[in-house]
């Protein structure tokens, strides 16, 4: 054998060594997985959205395979169908929207673009490129729900809601339950500001319910508006997403609150692995995304004392939030003793329980 022929054998031996133990690789120039998220707020919310973007850098900081954008204050609607489509052109492989209206705008495009993966968060609607996804985020508004109903005076806890979908009612539900648990003679008054990010109508929302008579504020917006308000008049609040306490730290009682990350990360490896599909992703307190905000100073030890108890109950699956018995507002037995309110029942759920005042509006 020429001296060439054997210098070529012995370097391709030595390749294909070297492959074995390398095993597969997306090597150095490989091109990373581009990952796009869609926001239906400003990521300066200190809400909501802040929380979506602080898990997409959770996710970038986890995986290194990883590279992505974010698109802020996209109207739901045909606006965000733009959107999507426009990302979906430029070569992104995962699209997260954030919001409950952009999930018909991403049941088409996902039906458009069939290799690239879609997920939508809070909706239910799937395709085998489009999966849903959320957090138990009711589990931490009853543990809320338990300070608020031990601290109130008045006895009147006001509740500034979004938008009538189930993701908000049943919110409010799991909220009351807590409250009527520790306090069985509050009541929680609603009224809809029909906004998800609008600090001045939230305030204002806010306020009414301060000036019929409520001494803790809770909320279902993006902003911190509603803290701010119980805080200038020198009530409690209870706020969402994000720890608010620097909004009102006299105020702030506590909040159910957001981590996306994990979950964000999970998504990603499922699509570099090719296993993505169209399921519906729920997880709870067990698994990190939501959680409840350290409680406030002002809270006293023996309420921190249950509602540390009953996370750990929930955590290990010991307690359910929507455990009957359950009555609505008429009084009528909707869980009953034994029962529970199931995933399918919350995802429709169209009724308030005993201890709301206030109405749902019909659509």
């Amino acid at each position: 054998m020429r001296a060439w022929e054997r210098r070529l054998g012995g370097l391709l031996v030595g390749l294909a060594v070297l492959a074995l133990v390398a095993g597969p690789s997306l090597g150095a120039g490989a091109p990373k997985l581009k990952v796009a998220f869609v926001y239906v707020g400003p990521v300066g919310d200190a809400g909501w959205t802040y929380e979506h973007d602080q898990g997409r850098k959770y996710l970038e900081a986890h995986d290194p395979r990883v590279t992505t954008t974010a698109v802020e204050n996209v109207a739901e609607g045909a606006d965000s169908e733009r959107v999507f489509t426009d990302l979906a052109r430029k070569g992104y492989r995962l699209i997260v929207g954030t919001s409950f209206g952009y999930m018909d705008p991403m049941v088409k495009v996902a039906g458009e673009f069939p290799a690239v993966d879609f997920v939508h968060i809070s909706g239910f609607k799937r395709a085998k490129n489009l999966a849903t996804a959320f957090g138990k985020i009711e589990q931490p508004r009853y543990l809320t729900g338990l300070v608020a109903g031990k601290m109130t005076r008045t006895n009147v806890i006001g509740y500034v809601a979004a938008h009538p979908i189930p993701e908000v009612i049943r919110g409010i539900d799991a909220f009351a339950l807590g409250v009527r648990a520790t306090n069985p003679r509050a009541t929680v008054r609603v009224v809809w500001s029909n906004t998800w990010y609008d600090p001045a109508q939230e305030k204002e929302a806010a306020e009414s319910l301060l000036n019929a008579g409520a001494d803790v504020i809770a909320q279902h917006q993006d902003s911190p508006a509603a803290v701010q308000a119980a805080a200038a008049r020198g009530k409690y609040a209870v706020g969402y997403n994000s720890d608010m306490s620097r909004f009102g730290p006299k105020a702030f009682l506590t909040a159910p609150v957001w981590h996306w990350g994990p979950m964000y990360v999970y998504l990603a490896r499922q699509v570099e692995a090719g296993t993505f599909k169209g399921e519906d992703l729920w997880w709870g307190m067990d698994k990190g995304v939501v959680d409840i905000a350290p409680l406030g100073p002002m809270v006293p030890a023996s309420v921190r004392g249950l509602v540390e108890a009953k996370r750990k109950a929930m955590i290990a699956g010991t307690f359910d939030e929507f455990a009957g018995p359950i009555k609505d507002q008429s009084g009528t037995v909707r869980v009953p003793a034994g029962g529970t309110l199931d995933h399918a029942a919350q995802l429709s759920l169209n009724w308030f329980v005993q201890g709301v005042v206030g109405t749902i509006p019909s659509k």
